[in-house]
């Protein structure tokens, strides 16, 4: 879900996809890439089917956690302050009628006009709703966000309504809305319940039409300490010898994709024979051990702390990782160089402290949020410029959401920054997100026990600028500060950009140390551009 602000003017991709959905019978699933505006669409859509029936429209939202409850009540109530009163009154039941919540500890009347649900609330109670006030004669707008969460299990039950709609005697309008539809059946299942797929937008396209902000990725390839890659050593030589044995007693594993592969071992661990179950069993928990400890490598936090030292002061990062006690370590480790700057929001928490984590990030009294999961599918705040992916993950959907939380557009963002952080020389997938549209890709190397990264191109440009320096009879002083400011900006794009921005920036720099920090990325553009 993204946070719709206040402007009404839309991106001409949602222009595009609104055509479809009125010619869809108001009937259908977006999918796109998290930050470009989904919200802002499915406004419209409730705005302009309102005007085209002539007639109150009830609008049901159905959200998959109360954080996004909450984003959307305030997406919401900024866009109806956009409507004058000469327009609400032109249009009979104008959308600023009430909004409603349910769940989180809301419990508003369900004859508001704006109903939002969680859909743990919406489960039991909103398919029955919809269904009293189509037969009494209403228009109903159903707006499934996140859709792709609701496609199994107890969630299908909002809409058991469906097969008694048609008999109704009001109008029934859905939308669906998703970074990543599902595929096959899962995706058959919420066709037949919102409609089949209109539209989908990209993050390359966005970035190719600037519908989100351009992007510096970088790949930092770490190593595992001494006593780490050993026990990692191990752990891969068991599970080797373990599934050979496993392949001459099951030779159809051979020919199965990795994740078809687990999911059958998963159900020889069951098998009768006791032989291949004890085998199938002792694989998979040798598969979560090495997993865990290339997840929880130690570098990966001291890296972490390292990016942060040499960040920009004014921009709001936040730190995404797998683990609850990753999470806690990284926390205590940047809490004393960052006093009550850093916060940390997962399911440990509990609700009311990830609520205050939020909004703390929110307003800017935090500068940094590190999270977990939790987190994945409910950040909305564009102001955020850096993101760091502390542990990777192989989910596509979790790469792509968390890339949308930091390349949302805000008007004085030039560019955002990711930085993803992986072990070298390990299973751990390296290949992320390719490289798209305006992204630039870094590939860097961070050194534990020095604590350096590593960048051949960079690397070189800095000696040739270190050693002109030396020739024009610098001292050991103005040495020292460029080689302060070449620390900086290896982690940092700004080396790419073009020469006539660095040298704006170097004008309106309010420090000298800022200012030297200019001059050095202009140099190196140069050094780089020969």
């Amino acid at each position: 879900m993204e946070e719709a602000g206040v402007s009404r003017e839309l991106y001409p991709w949602q222009e595009e996809c609104l055509e479809r959905w009125f010619a869809n019978n108001g009937r259908g699933m977006v999918q796109a890439a998290t930050g470009t505006g989904k919200t802002l669409l499915a406004l419209e859509a409730a705005r302009r089917l309102e005007k085209k029936l002539g007639e109150k429209l009830r609008v049901k939202v159905v959200v998959p956690t109360a954080a996004l409850m909450r984003q959307w009540d305030r997406a919401l109530r900024e866009y109806l302050k956009e409507f004058s009163y000469a327009e609400a009154e032109e249009t009979p039941g104008s959308l600023r009628g009430r909004i409603g919540l349910r769940g989180g500890g809301n419990q508003a009347s369900p004859d508001c006009a704006y109903m939002i649900y969680v859909i743990n609330s919406a489960r039991y109670e909103l398919a029955r709703q919809i269904l009293k006030q189509l037969r009494q004669g209403e228009s109903v707008l159903l707006i499934a966000d996140e859709c792709h969460r609701y496609e199994s299990g107890q969630n299908r039950l909002i809409f058991e309504f469906l097969p008694f709609a048609e008999a109704a005697r009001g109008e029934f309008f859905s939308l669906g809305l998703s970074a990543t539809l599902p595929s096959g059946e899962a995706q058959q299942y919420l066709a037949s319940a919102l409609g089949k797929r209109i539209y989908s937008y990209g993050i390359g396209q966005a970035f190719v039409s600037r519908t989100v902000c351009p992007a510096d990725i970088y790949h930092i390839g770490l190593e595992l300490q001494a006593e780490e890659r050993a026990e990692y050593e191990e752990l891969t030589e068991r599970m080797t010898y373990i599934y050979g044995n496993l392949m001459k007693a099951c030779p159809f594993l051979k020919n199965m994709g990795q994740k078809e592969r687990f999911q059958m071992l998963e159900r020889l661990s069951g098998s009768r024979n006791r032989k291949t179950a004890q085998m199938a069993s002792m694989y998979i928990r040798l598969a979560y051990r090495r997993k865990s400890l290339i997840c929880l490598a130690s570098a990966r936090t001291d890296c972490a702390c390292e990016l942060v030292s040499r960040l920009p002061d004014m921009g709001r990062i936040i730190v995404f990782g797998e683990r609850i006690a990753q999470a806690e370590k990284l926390y205590q480790l940047l809490r004393n160089p960052y006093p009550g700057r850093v916060g940390r929001y997962h399911s440990g928490m509990g609700k009311q402290a990830n609520k205050n984590a939020m909004e703390r990030f929110r307003n800017g009294e935090l500068r940094i949020l590190i999270a977990c999961k939790a987190v994945d599918e409910g950040i909305d705040i564009p102001a955020v410029s850096t993101g760091i992916i502390l542990s990777g993950t192989s989910a596509r959907r979790q790469r792509i959401q968390r890339m949308g939380r930091v390349i949302r557009n805000k008007e004085g963002k030039a560019r955002a920054s990711l930085y993803y952080l992986h072990i070298n020389d390990t299973c751990e997938d390296t290949c992320f997100l390719p490289d798209m549209g305006e992204t630039r890709l870094f590939e860097l190397e961070y050194a534990l026990e020095s604590g350096e990264f590593r960048n051949p191109d960079y690397d070189t440009a800095a000696r040739v600028l270190l050693k002109n320096l030396q020739r024009a009879g610098a001292g050991a002083d103005a040495l020292k500060e460029a080689e302060r400011a070449l620390r900086l900006g290896i982690v940092r794009g700004d080396w790419m950009d073009d020469g006539r921005e660095l040298r704006e920036r170097k004008e309106q720099a309010e420090t000298t140390g800022e200012r030297n920090y200019w001059i050095c990325m202009e140099k190196l553009r140069e050094i780089y551009g020969a």
